[in-house]
């Protein structure tokens, strides 16, 4: 199964940073920026969500939602968030569900990197799957989209 703009996007419950336990649907009312990374402390990965953390302002003024996925475990992610001092959970997606219902796994099992942005009802309004997972999508291109949602 994979979700596209338009789509109502998938609820999920996982595990995360600092002993909780996130549903997407806990977020709902606000704008959601869904990151989907292949791993943690790697590092195109360490770059990414850290221009995200750096950029956290923006997208508080604009009330969205950072949420960061990968499959290893929470310990690991504790662990990377604490080094780098992220300010948005990171989850746990052990099982690769969550990452399946999405749409983001390559063809031998990997989290490609991909952003989908919620908005305040559950509806996808924009969806990047990357092919290789070099780069990622800028801070200054999602904020663009969370404004075109207001």
């Amino acid at each position: 199964m994979s979700v596209g703009v338009g789509d109502r996007a998938p609820d999920f419950t996982l595990p995360g940073t600092g002993g909780a336990t996130y549903s997407l649907s806990d977020f709902l009312g606000r704008p959601i920026v869904l990151v989907f990374y292949p791993g943690d402390d790697s590092v195109v990965c360490t770059k990414q969500l850290n221009s995200y953390n750096e950029g956290l302002g923006q997208f508080e003024a604009l009330d969205a939602q950072i949420i960061g996925v990968s499959p290893q475990s929470v310990a690991s992610k504790d662990a990377f968030s604490a080094q780098h001092g992220f300010e948005f959970p990171l989850l746990a997606d052990v099982d690769k569900e969550v990452a399946a219902a999405y749409g983001t796994l390559g063809p031998i099992g990997w989290t490609r990197r991909s952003v989908f942005i919620i908005d305040r009802d559950g509806v996808i309004r924009y969806a990047h799957r990357a092919i290789a997972g070099l780069t990622y999508r800028p801070v200054s291109e999602l904020i663009d989209e969370l404004e075109r949602l207001s």
